[in-house]
């Protein structure tokens, strides 16, 4: 079994910065890629930001380029999103999404999605 938890979300007002947090535990034998999705209300899940484990390579939307940094701590198997320059269009629900091959099985990875964090971005 593998989870993924996440923290970090709240209030913001335009401008500022809010820092998530996704923690993956449980029976993971490794971690293939971390990624960040949002969904506003009556809105298709958008991808916001992605890094590969090995080799830390991130990217992102062009919606979000320059003001949102992925990063990983692979001790602590957690992934982090730091978001600056917030914008109202960014209040949404953040989602962690990871592909991991967990412990029982001998191949490929499995997605996982962690339970979500409100960000609202508002004065």
């Amino acid at each position: 079994q593998v989870q993924l938890v996440e923290s970090g979300g709240g209030l913001v007002q335009p401008g500022g910065s809010l820092r998530l947090s996704c923690a993956a535990s449980g029976s993971i034998f490794s971690i293939f890629a971390m990624r960040w999705y949002r969904q506003a209300p009556g809105k298709q899940r958008e991808w916001v930001a992605g890094i590969l484990w090995g080799g830390g390579t991130t990217n992102y939307p062009d919606s979000v380029k320059g003001r949102f940094t992925i990063s990983r701590d692979n001790a602590k198997n957690t992934v982090y999103l730091q978001m600056n320059s917030l914008k109202p269009e960014d209040t949404s629900v953040y989602y962690c999404n990871a592909l991991i091959r967990p412990t029982t099985s001998r191949v490929g990875t499995n997605e996982y999605w962690g339970q979500g964090t409100q960000v609202t971005v508002s004065s």
